[in-house]
């Protein structure tokens, strides 16, 4: 199993809003960054990934698991554009702010660390079991 963060502005869709969605999960459409879109096109069915609201909050707020693999993206007649389904598993018992990970020694080589813009970025092993550890989820 491989690790990810989904990042997403609150405003457009937050936690509750996937959380609502239940076991059919969404679409993680509307990205159109071509790193982002290579990552999930590395994705299989049953990665695991962090929910991260950015913009206000800038914290990682709950946890999700991929449930599609990349597809054509449906908000665009665009062939190059790909996405993946993804669905709630649970929130993060105590959300863990941006600067909680930039704090965190031990996270310095995190990408949301060096490259916060990504919308969507790879989570190593390491990182997973310590943001998890951070935040009160248990795996």
């Amino acid at each position: 199993m491989a690790y990810w963060l989904f990042k997403s502005e609150p405003s457009t869709w937050s936690w509750d809003d996937q959380a609502a969605k239940g076991d059919a999960g969404e679409e993680w459409d509307g990205v159109r960054n071509y790193q982002a879109r290579n990552f999930m096109r590395e994705m299989k069915i049953g990665d695991r990934g962090f929910f991260y609201h950015s913009q206000k909050d800038k914290e990682i707020v709950g946890v999700v698991e991929v449930i599609a693999e990349a597809h054509p993206d449906s908000t665009t007649d665009d062939d190059r554009w790909q996405c993946v389904d993804i669905k709630a598993i649970g929130p993060m018992p105590t959300p863990v702010t941006l600067d909680d990970v930039k704090a965190e020694p031990r996270l310095s080589d995190m990408v949301l660390v060096n490259n916060s813009r990504l919308s969507v970025q790879p989570v190593t092993d390491e990182e997973w079991r310590i943001v998890c550890e951070m935040g009160g989820y248990n795996d």
